[in-house]
């Protein structure tokens, strides 16, 4: 847990002139980093995952203790977001990364509920206080070459290791067994299907009817069809990813939630996966790191040029 008296102490050692606005702003991404996951959450339907309505596809866990893994982490993201300001290195990320999983399954007793987006929510945090830093507004261009430039290079040589690592993750597993990308390979790459399928697709929705939760729906559907999620292979094998993706697609070649049974379709599939037990959390990761985007782009506006 990050102190008050320690966050003023990091504040006042940033680059830029440390004042209540820097505060503030610093404040906000984290606010919004922990709003993005309660953005997820909320989202209804989403097929196979734990919402407010019920557990999806999962036994050990439900919307209570997704809001107690979302109340450990709300220091995390704060400490993260001031080391990307000072332009600290991955290392110093990771390791904050990995405190913040040991207090998640402290707060849940011991199950998995946020890890990809621990890493990936983590990784933008950082991102965007390096924007901040350079007194520069959020636009998707601007954070991915953040990324790029302070912490590629690392990422590359952190996802090369993990897939040698004799201790894996379930999630790294899959990837390993299935030769598909995770949460690693997708930072690594700069978030492709953050900023080439998801966020496209919500602005798209957003500028047709300027409605959140349905752009939401239709973001998630996207990320649905788009993405190898190593959630489904660890649940379902090929034939359950398969099921997912054609599911998904479907969903959106029938026109999402512009068509007018859209809500009864969703939560047919909703039904058809808990009965299939899949669970599409990878795509839950990459929804919920969307809107983090969405928001920082809204709150911190690239200046127009005179």
């Amino acid at each position: 847990m990050l102190s008050q008296s320690a966050f003023q102490t990091c504040v006042s050692t940033l680059p830029w002139q440390a004042n209540m606005q820097a505060r503030q702003q610093l404040h906000l991404i984290a606010r919004l980093a922990v709003r993005s996951l309660y953005a997820e959450l909320v989202l209804y339907p989403k097929p196979g995952l734990v919402s407010l309505r019920d557990q999806g596809s999962h036994s050990d866990m439900d919307a209570a203790c997704f809001m107690r893994s979302l109340f450990a982490l709300r220091h995390y993201f704060k400490a993260i977001t001031i080391a990307g300001a000072r332009g600290a290195g991955f290392e110093e990320l990771r390791q904050l990364g990995i405190r913040a999983e040991q207090r998640m399954l402290l707060a849940t007793g011991g199950v998995n509920t946020h890890r990809g987006a621990i890493f990936a929510l983590g990784i933008l945090c950082a991102a965007a206080a390096c924007c901040l830093q350079q007194g520069q507004g959020m636009s998707p261009a601007s954070l991915q070459l953040a990324i790029a430039s302070h912490w590629g290079q690392a990422l590359r040589e952190h996802s090369a290791a993990q897939s040698s690592d004799d201790v894996l993750s379930h999630g790294q597993q899959v990837a390993h067994h299935y030769a598909v990308s995770g949460a690693r390979e997708e930072a690594a790459a700069g978030f492709p299907s953050i900023f080439d399928v998801a966020l496209p697709r919500m602005q798209k929705s957003l500028r047709k009817r300027s409605d959140i939760h349905l752009a939401q729906v239709d973001t998630f559907f996207a990320l649905m069809a788009h993405i190898s999620d190593t959630n489904l292979y660890h649940r379902g094998g090929t034939s359950g990813v398969d099921f997912a993706r054609t599911a998904a697609q479907g969903f959106l070649n029938q026109g999402a939630t512009e068509n007018p049974v859209w809500l009864q379709q969703a939560e047919q599939y909703h039904q058809q996966f808990i009965q299939r037990k899949l669970s599409p959390g990878g795509a839950a990761d990459l929804l919920a790191a969307t809107c983090f985007v969405h928001d920082l782009c809204m709150n911190f506006p690239v200046a127009e040029k005179p």
